[in-house]
This record gives structure tokens, sequence and C-alpha cells, in this order.
């Protein structure tokens, strides 16, 4: 699942518009996103070029116009080993759109004006996707399941999307690993940056045989409002969000509402009643807004197809013993485990007629589950299934 470079249909000024955009706003700036939306970003480029900004932006981005080279900023980043993308490509991931009509969060929202890429695996061929994402100080519990949902997801040749933090977010990228699977950390910084500085084996690894993603140019710093911005982003490239572990102000449950705003299926992994980890995780769950799992094979099912991936109902297995009718458990139930008994003693225990209950342990007799001694009918040794 190499990535392929391929001829763009998109306009070069349109791309080059774009570079400049995503270098001057941050991302996620909803102002510049609608703009970008509406007219295209190629013309709201010229208006702020020759118009010294407008009303609305000037603050933000047009007094650093004079400063770009967005041809320059992308030969840099082909060097880093990044490539640009834009609506139009072929490789651009068309479930982001979704986030047009998702409204917006702390001024953030909207389509990214282009995302900022490292990695073999193209983002195009990732819309069997899963995000997975949880608290930063995760339990053992918590990155044990996070790591088994991914792996199984992964055995699926479904990707795993997650943000390359502490705690869940690792646990879900090293699972996906381990099964081989393919895998997506979206960042907060720029996409050459690595980003806990403790995860650096793990995001050169990703950029290496995975996706790493960044709405963020190169060189950009992580910062509280960009992890905003990149919460939706990872909403966005999911076909469904699995939360695993959440306080009740964990940046977890941003990704969770910027999954309902889409509207595609929220997914929680139940924990301790006890753990203040899992509080924001339940809150969900009660309120009904997310779906209880377990396992990848639940996760699976609700961002299948209909009709695909149907888990059947759970349940142990079924015994001999459960087959048998209301009258013969009846009569085992009277039955005595060590000495036997009188057919009358049997049918008075039983509340059954005389008649029936020696028909039935008749029954019972040549199937193995009661046998006669010297003093009547008792249970087999084998019975107590």
């Amino acid at each position: 699942m190499n990535a392929e470079v391929t001829e763009s249909a998109v306009d070069p000024a349109e791309r080059l518009a774009r570079v400049a955009l995503s270098r001057l706003a941050e991302p996620g700036d909803v102002r510049m996103t609608r703009l970008v939306a509406d007219l295209g970003a190629r013309a709201v480029h010229e208006h702020l070029m020759e118009e010294g900004g407008s009303s609305e932006l000037r603050d933000d981005v047009a007094t650093r116009l004079a400063s770009l080279d967005p041809a320059a900023e992308l030969d840099r980043a082909e060097r880093l080993g990044l490539r640009f993308l834009v609506p139009g490509d072929e490789e651009w991931p068309d479930q982001v759109d979704g986030l047009l009509g998702a409204g917006a969060v702390n001024v953030r929202g909207g389509v990214p004006i282009g995302l900022w890429v490292k990695g073999p695996l193209r983002l195009d061929r990732v819309a069997r996707s899963v995000a997975i994402v949880g608290a930063r100080s995760a339990t053992s519990y918590g990155s044990h399941v996070a790591a088994e949902i991914a792996a199984g997801l992964s055995r699926s040749d479904t990707c795993v999307i997650s943000g390359a933090a502490l705690g869940i977010d690792q646990a879900a990228h090293r699972g996906a690993l381990s099964a081989e699977g393919p895998t997506v950390a979206v960042l907060a910084c720029g996409a050459d940056r690595i980003y806990p500085a403790a995860h650096r084996e793990l995001i050169s690894w990703i950029g290496d045989h995975g996706l790493v993603v960044s709405e963020a140019p190169p060189g950009g710093a992580p910062t509280r409002v960009r992890f905003l911005a990149r919460n939706r982003l990872i909403a966005a490239l999911g076909a469904g969000t699995v939360v695993v572990e959440a306080a009740l102000r964990s940046g977890a449950l941003s990704t969770a509402a910027w999954t309902e705003r889409l509207g595609r299926p929220l997914m929680g992994v139940p924990g301790p009643v006890t753990s203040a980890q899992s509080q924001g995780v339940h809150e969900r769950i009660r309120l009904g807004a997310a779906h209880l799992v377990t396992c990848a094979d639940d996760v699976a099912e609700l961002v299948a197809r209909a009709g695909e991936a149907i888990v059947e109902d759970r349940r142990e297995p079924v015994r001999p013993r459960d087959r048998f009718t209301v009258r013969q458990r009846q009569v085992l139930d009277a039955l005595p485990v060590s000495r036997g008994v009188g057919a009358d003693i049997v049918s008075w225990g039983a509340g059954i007629g005389l008649r029936e209950v020696q028909s039935t342990l008749v029954g019972l007799e040549t199937g193995g589950w009661v046998l006669r001694d010297g003093h009547g009918w008792r249970l087999a040794p084998s019975d107590g299934a």
C-alpha cells in the first residue's frame, strides 16, 4: 500500500495558495476554512495579497503574506519526505469532507485547507478505518484493551488511526503494528516533528511504514489550539471512534464530540465503575451517545456496511441438560445423589403424578442420566451438566 506519485488535476496556483494559507492560518481556523470552502483558496489568497487583508483576517494573516514562498515551501517539504495533499488530489481522503457540515467548536472546524503527510501509506486507501483514542494516563487495563482491539481490527484489514500521544494512543498504534496492520498517526505539530519526544521510535516507525498526518505546516510546534483542531481530524478520518478510558474532562472526549457531529458511530469501552479514567466513557454510554464495545468484533460490526461483520449474540455453550423438558428437570431436581429413593418419593418431591414420573425416569435412565440401585432411583454420577 505504498504511496504513488500521480498527476493531479488540481490547479498548481490553487495548490500554492493552499500552501500559503496553511502557513498563515492556524489549523482548523473556522474563518479561513469557511472562506476557502466558499471562494476557493486561490481567490482568498489573491484577495489578501491585493487588499492587504480583510477586516476579519488582517490581524491574523495579512502581515505575513510578503515573507512567504509557497513553491519553496513545497521544495523543502519534499526534501523532508513530506507531500502536501489538497481536495482534488487522488490521495485526498474524501471522508474528511464531512467536516464541511459539522459546525465549529472553539472557532475550530471546517475541511482542512491541506494535509501534510509522511509515509508510504496512501491516505485515500484508509477509508476502512477506525480511530482509537483515550487517556494519556492510561491504566494497564486500558492499554491492554486498546492494543487488543487495534490488533483485532488490523487483522481484518482495518486501518487504526490515533494521535501518537502517551497512553491509549500509543497502545492503539502498537497493537496495530503488532498485527502488521496499517496505522496513521495524526499530529498536532508538523509532520516532520516528533511529539511527544518519548515516542520518537514509534512515530519514526509509523512515518516509515504507515502514515503521519498533520494540518500544521512543517516545523509547526504542538500547541493547545492545534490539539483541539487535530481531534476533529482524527474523528473525520475514521469511520467511527472508539474511546478507551477518558476522564470527565479528557481531551479524548473532544474527538468523541466531533464523531457525534459527523454522525459516525461513537464507541466506548467500559472500565471499572470506580475508575476516574473511565468516567467520561461511562457518561457517554449512559446518555446513549456511545455504543458499548468490548472487542474488535463489536467495533467492526458498528462500522461495517449493512449485512457485513454481523456479531452473533454471545452465550455460554449449550449443555445437554439445557435441552431437557420442564418435566425432566423437575424429576432430576427431586432425585438424590448418593442413595436411591422410590418413584413415589420422587413424585412427591417433583410435584408430578407417579405414572408420569415413572415414564420420565425410564427415559432418563436410557440416556444415562439416572440409575437404579437397591433402594430405588438416584442421579447418575456423570450428571451435573
